[in-house]
């Protein structure tokens, strides 16, 4: 079982030390996220030069292999696109997780591969997996897994047999379980809801979350259906 450990921090000495506790753990891969926040910089040069920094001092000096979490626009440290062109060329990464969203970043990810065959890309953005799969990405790394794992398992062998209409099928009816998890179309709900189905599967003990995400006995209910409903795919 490879097992990939999230190691991001604020700066390279940070994530360097969290890569040596991970790997002293026994984790297999170091998994490299944005910056949770930046300082001030006196242009975008400056800040995408810092980043880079950042990115290659701790790949270059890494214990494990290094994935990189591409969160695109939803990171509150966005990273450029010319900055991670650049770490993806990088020997020692091994991993991309794609969650942007953004068509860019998946074109200048596959043309990375194109350049590295040996680098593998994900599919982190739970809501599109078919356009992901369908442009060449490996598989899916996903979020929801824990509870949509088998479901987006069958969108990725509908995708790779070329039957797209079913793929886009199963796509949408992962997209009405995810929405009745996490809240509706405002994620309002999302470990909260997340944990809780898990606590209904007999999975977790708590849905209790750091973030504080709520959830109203309404929500319950809706996830109580959910379960019921589609128990097939949540329980195969």
């Amino acid at each position: 079982m490879t097992v990939a450990v999230q190691v991001t921090d604020n700066s390279a000495a940070r994530i360097r030390d969290n890569i040596r506790k991970a790997a002293d753990d026994g984790a297999a891969i170091a998994v490299i996220a944005p910056p949770y926040f930046a300082p001030p910089y006196a242009s975008a040069r400056e800040g995408e030069k810092h980043l880079e920094e950042i990115y290659l001092k701790a790949i270059r000096q890494s214990p494990l292999p290094v994935g990189i979490y591409d969160r695109g626009n939803f990171s509150s440290v966005p990273v450029p696109e010319r900055v991670l062109a650049r770490i993806y060329r990088e020997p020692n990464v091994c991993i991309v997780k794609d969650s942007s969203a953004l068509a860019s970043h998946r074109k200048m990810a596959l043309e990375a591969r194109r350049r590295r065959p040996g680098l593998s890309l994900f599919c982190g953005s739970e809501f599109d997996t078919v356009t992901y799969l369908k442009a060449g990405y490996d598989g899916l790394l996903l979020g929801g897994g824990v509870f949509n794992g088998y479901l987006a398992n069958l969108i990725f062998e509908a995708v790779a047999s070329g039957h797209q209409k079913k793929a886009a099928q199963l796509q949408a009816r992962m997209n009405r379980l995810m929405f009745s998890v996490y809240g509706g179309k405002r994620i309002r709900t999302w470990l909260s809801g997340e944990k809780y189905l898990l606590v209904r599967m007999g999975i977790f003990r708590t849905y209790k979350n750091f973030p504080g995400y709520p959830l109203t006995g309404g929500d319950k209910k809706t996830i109580e259906k959910i379960l019921e409903r589609e128990k097939d795919i949540l329980l195969p």
